[in-house]
């Protein structure tokens, strides 16, 4: 089953009514939408009584893809929140638990930074990232080239089938050693995630600059770049059981629109998003001048 997705759901507009409260944005997104990558548990290890809300707030068939907290995967700048790894780990192990327990915990999502490379030390912290993370499904996204180099991309790929990692396959801009290409091999029978950031060129190594956040991902893809992309995903289907497809492209909040053409093209059914036309104002009575 192909399953499509966003990251977040608080900041794509087509999907709520004007004057939504954020409160009531992850339920409306859930009629959309089966699956979501939660993001902000990047920033901060969410707590168990957030995670459990956002649970019991979904359809008994939606699913999360949980992003760990930038402190497991070499972010973090700064005095860390945690004062030992395996505390750290602990906590967004026990963060997860209310969504594993619903039975909505799709995967954990670990995303490597660009300076991340491939080498003998970041191999064996891959190994232990998976043994801390025993019991839970992870995805694991490089950002570095060197991992799919030919002279190590079958041993990266062979060494995340062995070692239990699920594949992120990633469209991204083709932008130097920071960029992956597109690789589209299953590494996990159960499940491949597919994330796709748009092609911004100009805007992927921005981080320095202001407003990095808004120009990274300021990308809407065609139909026709989406009709290749179906052709990658029915490669996927063959290989994996599920493929689950988050759009990131959500810079100008193109992200909602291009995951709902992909569903159309799938053949997978739609919501139409609702009508956010401000009602126009109405004219008061006529004032009648006195002279």
């Amino acid at each position: 089953m192909i399953r499509i997705g966003l990251t977040g759901w608080g900041d794509h507009d087509d999907l709520y009514p004007n004057r939504t409260k954020a409160k009531d944005k992850l339920q409306l997104y859930s009629q959309f939408f089966s699956t979501v990558e939660v993001d902000s548990s990047f920033y901060a290890v969410q707590p168990r009584d957030r995670m459990a809300r956002w649970a019991a707030e979904t359809p008994e068939s939606f699913s999360f893809i949980v992003k760990a907290y930038q402190g497991m995967t070499g972010h973090l700048r700064g005095k860390p929140y945690f004062n030992s790894t395996s505390e750290m780990y602990k906590a967004f192990r026990e963060s997860l638990e209310p969504v594993i327990e619903a039975g909505k915990m799709q995967a954990a999502l670990f995303q490597y930074p660009p300076w991340f490379e491939c080498n003998r030390d970041n191999v064996n912290e891959l190994r232990e990232v998976k043994l801390r993370m025993e019991g839970i499904p992870c995805a694991i996204e490089f950002r570095h080239h060197s991992w799919y180099e030919e002279k190590f991309r079958e041993r990266t790929l062979a060494f995340l089938k062995d070692q239990g990692w699920i594949h992120s396959v990633c469209d991204e801009p083709q932008a130097g050693p920071g960029s992956i290409p597109i690789v589209p091999i299953a590494t996990d029978p159960n499940m491949t995630l597919v994330r796709m950031h748009g092609r911004n060129v100009s805007g992927w190594h921005q981080n320095g600059a202001p407003n990095w956040r808004e120009t990274r991902y300021l990308y809407r893809y065609n139909e026709q770049e989406l009709l290749e992309w179906k052709a990658y995903l029915e490669q996927l289907q063959a290989q994996s059981y599920d493929v689950f497809v988050i759009f990131n492209n959500n810079s100008a909040g193109d992200a909602a629109a291009n995951a709902q053409m992909m569903m159309e093209l799938l053949g997978q059914p739609i919501k139409p998003f609702p009508d956010r036309t401000e009602p126009e104002k109405e004219e008061g009575p006529e004032q009648l001048e006195l002279f």
